[in-house]
């Protein structure tokens, strides 16, 4: 499993909680490298498929207790069934073609075990104990 992480410049918290992908088996057993690009693609359309699982799960009804119905009528709102919220389609191609935009924009920097990537075409050999991290750019104002 390969960790991703992300990072800001300015900011110390991280931008998104630390979750794993799992690497192509080849890739996995050290046969072969991949693509920053090809590894960009991974993620992205692993977080595309979350995210629409969890657009889903919001859609299944749902049933109150007693106390989270006496909880929600205090508050003066109580809600169940489906999600208010509209569901979102999400085009993976697209999403993937934006992200490696981004990377080529210079708006993120990849770095792969603490060693930074700056070319999408290149071959990365990540391990199974990897650790991948984002590092958000942020603008300068006023330059």
């Amino acid at each position: 499993m390969l960790a991703i992480q992300g990072r800001a410049l300015n900011k110390k918290e991280p931008l998104f909680p630390e979750f794993t992908i799992q690497l192509p088996p080849e890739v996995e057993r050290g046969a072969s490298g991949i693509t920053l690009r090809a590894l960009l693609a991974d993620i992205v359309r692993n977080e595309v498929e979350a995210f629409d699982k969890r657009q889903s799960e919001r859609r299944f009804l749902r049933t109150l207790t007693e106390r989270q119905i006496q909880a929600a009528a205090q508050k003066g709102r109580i809600t169940m069934g489906e999600s208010e919220v509209p569901r979102v389609a999400v085009d993976t191609d697209v999403s993937i073609a934006t992200a490696c935009q981004a990377f080529e924009d210079g708006l993120f920097l990849v770095f792969l075990d603490e060693v930074e990537h700056k070319q999408l075409d290149a071959q990365v050999f990540p391990k199974p104990d990897s650790c991948l991290m984002f590092v958000r750019l942020s603008l300068l104002v006023g330059s």
